[in-house]
């Protein structure tokens, strides 16, 4: 059965998210798009995952537990789980490592989590848009040991990528890279290459998103297509 598939997407948790973007909200477009796997990639945060693992379910959408982590060097990489429990597991030790820096929500937006009715719970206080104390390749190893997926994030944009910050794609096997734009412009070095929305607003959902044929539409299915490459893209 084919699948289609969009990743990076940040909800009302992370600061620079639209408040409309509850887990809620993104599981209804993603309906109305026709995505059938879904990832929930907020900012050094994975407080959304609980209702937005409750949404998925609910509307038959495979959901993907994930976090968009920024690195010492101001890298953004994009880090999955196949359990939620893992994921906010990971989410409160990236937490920790955050500096002491209260959010500013009238300069960087609001840090809301909500539960499945877009009921507020609560508002993260310190400020999910600094850089948390772990190096790029520390991460690496942190997430290949919880037995994670690791994608650096966005490597073609001028800012907050692993090649604005370092000006190379470092030499390693990820599970892939992702490129806003497609052929990518730099040097991959044999990893596939995927396109996600990085969506933050509810109209920019889909805009780039890949299909894959799956028989085991699981966690671990989409980790061994991406593998084999047994995927096409859209947008970029």
């Amino acid at each position: 059965m084919k699948h289609r598939i969009d990743l990076h997407n940040h909800s009302c948790l992370s600061p620079c998210g639209s408040l409309e973007m509850s887990p809620s909200a993104m599981v209804q477009r993603a309906k109305e798009l026709g995505i059938s796997v879904l990832g929930l990639t907020d900012h050094n945060s994975t407080r959304n995952l609980p209702a937005f693992d409750a949404c998925c379910r609910e509307s038959d959408i495979l959901p993907v537990f994930g976090i968009e982590v920024t690195t010492r060097e101001e890298i953004h990489a994009v880090c999955f789980f196949g359990q939620p429990e893992t994921a906010l597991r990971f989410g409160k030790f990236i937490e920790s490592m955050l500096p002491n820096i209260p959010n500013a929500p009238n300069l960087f937006g609001d840090q809301v989590f909500v539960d499945r009715h877009d009921n507020i719970l609560g508002e993260v206080e310190k400020s999910l848009a600094q850089a948390a104390e772990i190096t790029f390749e520390q991460l690496l190893e942190e997430v290949i040991s919880w037995n994670g997926m690791f994608i650096p994030a966005h490597i073609d944009r001028h800012a907050f990528s692993v090649t604005s910050q370092l000006g190379f794609l470092p030499k390693h096997g990820y599970t892939a890279v992702e490129s806003v734009r497609i052929p990518c412009p730099f040097e991959t070095y044999d990893n596939p290459v995927i396109t996600n929305s990085d969506a933050h607003y509810l109209t920019d959902m889909g805009i780039r998103s890949w299909e894959i044929e799956l028989t085991e539409c699981s966690f671990r299915g989409i980790a061994r297509a991406i593998e084999k490459r047994s995927y096409r893209l859209f947008g970029g």
